[in-house]
Parts: structure tokens; C-alpha cells; sequence
């Protein structure tokens, strides 16, 4: 069995899309999708749902992963999601079978449902290629931060890095990307130890822009809906 674990934090409340980790996507609820990538990907020895929902532990375990019940106070709107994977990643940890010094998590965000196993999997051999002790996946961003501006307390304009970046060609400035919030990897032990998502070295997987959907408002359903049904 992998001694790597997949986390899927899955809370039941949200604002912008009410009951979303429950809302049908191309015949199946949200996160279904989600487990069903870590399943695909055959990169897990565990797969855990960690929630404070009934109704989302329950589709859970239809779809075959493990469930853990969150405390109420981790599901809050102030409750950090690095506090939600300490807590997962403890527990799993407090258990005799899961010491083991060179084990490995993956969290796996329900909201990006057009992140397949080749995905993860893809990011789990880079991941071990570049000899990183974290990664995460990412998209390249449509708009280069060189050109931002930013207001002093003055309330006048600088840029954010240099002025003569804002006339600069785009094509004569480096490429940077956002994560995208798909697949966050890295090491279980370093993680409780630094509560860093971001452990250097760090690794970067990048994904095209298609495949990042983030579900957040309705019509990000809708788009992920077209995308996956081709409707």
C-alpha cells in the first residue's frame, strides 16, 4: 500500500455557491469528482474526506473514500484550511499503521473538478524528478504582475516592481503563474512541523487554463458543466 495520503477538505457551508460540494456536476455530486481523480490516479493508500456535513460524509463513502468528521470549529467561514489538513493529517497520524518518515499527502480541493488521476499523477513523478519537498499546481497567469500598480500612502501610483516594467513588451518579461488550488503536494512531517503549504525547494505542475475551473459562483458550474459534457 502507498504510504501517501489524498485529503479532501469538503466543508458544508459556502456563500458564494450554497450546498456546492453536493451540487450535481455531469451526473454526480462536486466532489465526487474529486474522488474519483484520486481513485484514477492510484498514487494513494488512503483517500480521506474530512467534513462537518452528514450529507457530504455520506456521498463520500458511496464513492469508497474514507470519511473523518471535522470539529465544528474548523468549519467556520474564519476556519483556515491549514488548520483543517493539521487536524486530518494528525489524526491520521496519531494511527499505529502511519509512521513512517518519508510519507506524503496530496490536498485534493472538491472545487476543481477537471483534475483527473493523469493530473495528479503527473505532478507526483515531477514532484520526485525535481527532488522538491512541495508542490503545488498552477496556471499561467493572463496578466504579468510587472505591469501593476499599487497606491502609496500619499495616494500616488507606483509600480509594483519597476516603471520601466510598464512599458516593457510582455514577450521580454519571465513567465509567472497563480496555483490554482487543483493538487497541493508535500510532506507530511515537514508540513505539521511548518504548517507551509509552500516548503522549499518547491515545485511547480503546470495546468492550462481549461482544466483550472475553480467552482466558486454558479457559472463557474455551468462552464465546468460544458467542459465536461461537451453541452
Amino acid at each position: 500500500m502507498s504510504p501517501r495520503v489524498a485529503i479532501i477538505p469538503a466543508r458544508g457551508g459556502s456563500k458564494g455557491l450554497p450546498g456546492k460540494n453536493l451540487r450535481e456536476l455531469a451526473g454526480r455530486p462536486l466532489i465526487a469528482h474529486t474522488i474519483a481523480a484520486a481513485i484514477e490516479s492510484e498514487a494513494f493508500g488512503r483517500i480521506v474526506v474530512t467534513s462537518e456535513d452528514e450529507a457530504i460524509l455520506e456521498v463520500a463513502r458511496k464513492f469508497d473514500a474514507e470519511v473523518l468528521l471535522r470539529p465544528t470549529e474548523l468549519a467556520t467561514d474564519e476556519a483556515s484550511s491549514l488548520d483543517v489538513l493539521s487536524h486530518a493529517l494528525r489524526t491520521i497520524e496519531s494511527e499505529a499503521e502511519a509512521q513512517a518518515a518519508d510519507r506524503q499527502y496530496a490536498l485534493l480541493q472538491p472545487t476543481s473538478p477537471l483534475r483527473t488521476g493523469i493530473h495528479i499523477r503527473d505532478a507526483i513523478a515531477l514532484m520526485a524528478q525535481i527532488d522538491a519537498k512541495s508542490l503545488v499546481s498552477v496556471t499561467e497567469s493572463p496578466h504579468p504582475p510587472h505591469k501593476s500598480l499599487v497606491v502609496d500612502a500619499q495616494g500616488h501610483a507606483q509600480p509594483l516592481f519597476e516603471w520601466a516594467d510598464l512599458t516593457r513588451p510582455r514577450q521580454q518579461l519571465p513567465k509567472t503563474f497563480h496555483p490554482n488550488g487543483a493538487i497541493y503536494l508535500g510532506e507530511i512531517a515537514g508540513y505539521l512541523r511548518d504548517q507551509n503549504l509552500f516548503a522549499a525547494p518547491l515545485g511547480l505542475y503546470e495546468m492550462d487554463a481549461a482544466c483550472s475551473i475553480d467552482i466558486d459562483v454558479e457559472q463557474d458550474l455551468v462552464e465546468a458543466q460544458r467542459r465536461l459534457t461537451g453541452g
